[in-house]
């Protein structure tokens, strides 16, 4: 048994989180969720309520968040960012009436979740020297990205190539040759090395989100000595990773 609550961390109707603490715990670490869709409003944290009951039945305390998202009103382009840091952050004053214990912290994103687990890494050290953004005050030990965009100009240029929409210049306001700043800013690959331990899981036959860019991520933060690991799964799909009955599972669970 579990208990499951709706905590909100800020005054924003999507500023909240869904907090699952294991029964007859004294202390246990936790997890925190940050759901995929491509930062898009139509999609929400839903998506991990099977993933956190599950590591809630293992033990973990999840913390499943949602966050200001494109097609909501957002106050800027830092809104969405802002609101995982604050989120995170908040788990301080959680801290104070429920069993967690906040030295035992791994983020878990899947896909645009992904993304932002991976910046929310860099945030640890590079917090102090910039002001654009909240400072994150909770220490994450580990980042999971679960096929993670790990690098927003390519996945910009996929969608070019698709003549789709592009929904990486939706969340940043532009294009990379408009708000090149951004990018630099917000792109985990252009963050590295964010000296946060790291596993980047994927699926071979995902069509969302190519292997590719958690591959050639992987490199690049090998070259920068980061304590990284990589684990490709083949015929898996995008959404099969985050499926508690699927095989890819097993792993996301061994790389906690």
């Amino acid at each position: 048994m579990e208990n499951e609550l709706k905590i909100y961390y800020g005054e924003h109707h999507s500023q909240f989180g869904i907090l699952r603490v294991p029964e007859n715990s004294d202390s246990c670490p936790v997890i925190v969720l940050i759901h995929g869709g491509f930062w898009q409003a139509r999609y929400n944290l839903e998506e991990n309520n099977p993933i956190a009951a599950d590591l809630t039945k293992r033990g973990f305390a999840t913390w499943n968040i949602e966050y200001r998202r494109v097609g909501e009103d957002r106050e800027g382009w830092t809104s969405t960012f802002n609101d995982v840091i604050d989120a995170i952050n908040h788990l301080s004053k959680i801290s104070e009436t429920y069993p967690i214990d906040l030295s035992k912290v791994t983020v878990i994103g899947h896909s645009a979740g992904g993304h932002l687990a991976l910046w929310l890494g860099s945030r640890i050290r590079l917090s102090a020297i910039d002001g654009l953004f909240n400072e994150l005050l909770v220490t994450v030990q580990k980042v999971i990205s679960l096929a993670g965009v790990t690098d927003l100009v390519k996945m910009w240029e996929i969608h070019e190539q698709k003549k789709m929409k592009s929904h990486v210049a939706a969340l940043l306001d532009g294009s990379p040759e408009e708000v090149s700043d951004r990018y630099k800013m917000t792109s985990p690959i252009e963050l590295l090395p964010i000296n946060v331990e790291q596993v980047l899981i994927h699926g071979e036959s995902d069509l969302h989100v190519p292997a590719d860019l958690s591959k050639d991520y992987y490199k690049f933060a090998v070259e920068k000595w980061e304590n990284v690991k990589l684990v490709i799964l083949p015929d898996i799909e995008h959404f099969k990773i985050i499926d508690p009955t699927s095989s890819a599972w097993t792993s996301v669970v061994e790389s906690i």
